[in-house]
């Protein structure tokens, strides 16, 4: 089976014969249109020495179309059912397969290590775990994800947007992303009741002199309230509203303005003013320190 892709018939033979009945608590919906995994495979634009991690491989249909054109896959998969099944459908010695978690995997898991990330991302962790594997895998250059439409448009806003917010910036720390177009829900098996979106990446320099934990603080309070200015949404934060303004008028960014408009590079220049003052990670209104959430 490993030299064609797979089909509908296909895709629940080999459902049956594993006996694995798809679960919205993983986010199992299967790719079984081969002209969708050709168009996946070639907008990644992938390498021939590419080594390609794939999370949520499922019954294999995407990690046969990376296979003929990626130096090595690893397969990472949390359903074993669907892990062990994996290497009799694509018989190749360049797959590795991962029964695993993706938001538990470290770089020490994979070798050869991995370059592009290339997957039909569980709609559920889909931004959790893309930020976990930017975070976790230096050596990734960039990538092509699948999510669901909604999550696509908020990866790839830019400030000023109505879903401008924190999945956009915290993903603009690691990368430049763009759409790469739309996947009806008729491709997979079961149907989606929505649509979904490819989101291309590529790997860009994080800002300098600041601490990405302390600017993920920073953005998650930006954020928790988006109709509020910097200068309210900060103030915890920082202690107090007039800290806030300060710190803020030092990087150079508006007091009235708020978290939408901001560019990660702003909010960076934010943090390092903090940092300078003192005021950055400051205990806020909860009376404990904020902790980051990369969601």
């Amino acid at each position: 089976m490993a030299d064609a892709l797979l089909g509908p018939a296909e895709i629940r033979e080999l459902a049956a014969r594993l006996g694995v009945a798809p679960t919205k608590r993983l986010g199992q919906n299967f790719v079984h249109d081969p002209n969708t995994v050709r168009r996946i495979v070639a907008a990644a634009d992938l390498r021939p020495d590419d080594v390609v991690l794939e999370v949520g491989p499922g019954l294999g249909s995407l990690t046969l179309g990376l296979i003929g054109v990626a130096a090595h896959v690893h397969a990472v998969e949390i359903d074993p059912k669907l892990a062990a099944g994996l290497p009799a459908t694509v018989a190749s010695e360049k797959l590795t397969v991962h029964t695993a978690d993706a938001m538990r995997v470290s770089a020490a898991a994979f070798d050869p290590a991995p370059t592009v990330l290339v997957a039909n991302l569980p709609y559920n962790v889909a931004v959790p775990v893309l930020l976990h594997l930017l975070a976790s895998l230096p050596t990734l250059r960039g990538g092509l994800v699948m999510v669901q439409k909604e999550v696509a448009d908020r990866l790839v806003a830019g400030p000023g947007s109505k879903v401008y917010g924190v999945p956009s910036v915290k993903l603009a720390w690691y990368a430049d992303a763009r759409a790469a177009g739309r996947v009806p829900p008729s491709v997979f098996w079961p149907v989606p009741n929505v649509d979904s979106g490819l989101v291309a990446f590529t790997r860009r320099p994080a800002p300098a002199g600041v601490d990405r934990r302390a600017v993920f603080q920073l953005i998650d309070a930006a954020f928790a309230q988006r109709r509020k200015t910097l200068r309210a949404a900060l103030a915890g934060w920082m202690g107090d509203a007039d800290r806030a303004e300060k710190t803020l008028v030092a990087a150079g960014v508006n007091p009235r303005a708020r978290g939408e408009a901001l560019t990660v590079d702003q909010f960076a220049a934010i943090a390092a003013a903090a940092k300078s003052s003192g005021y950055g990670g400051t205990i806020g209104a909860s009376g404990r320190r904020h902790e980051e959430v990369d969601s």
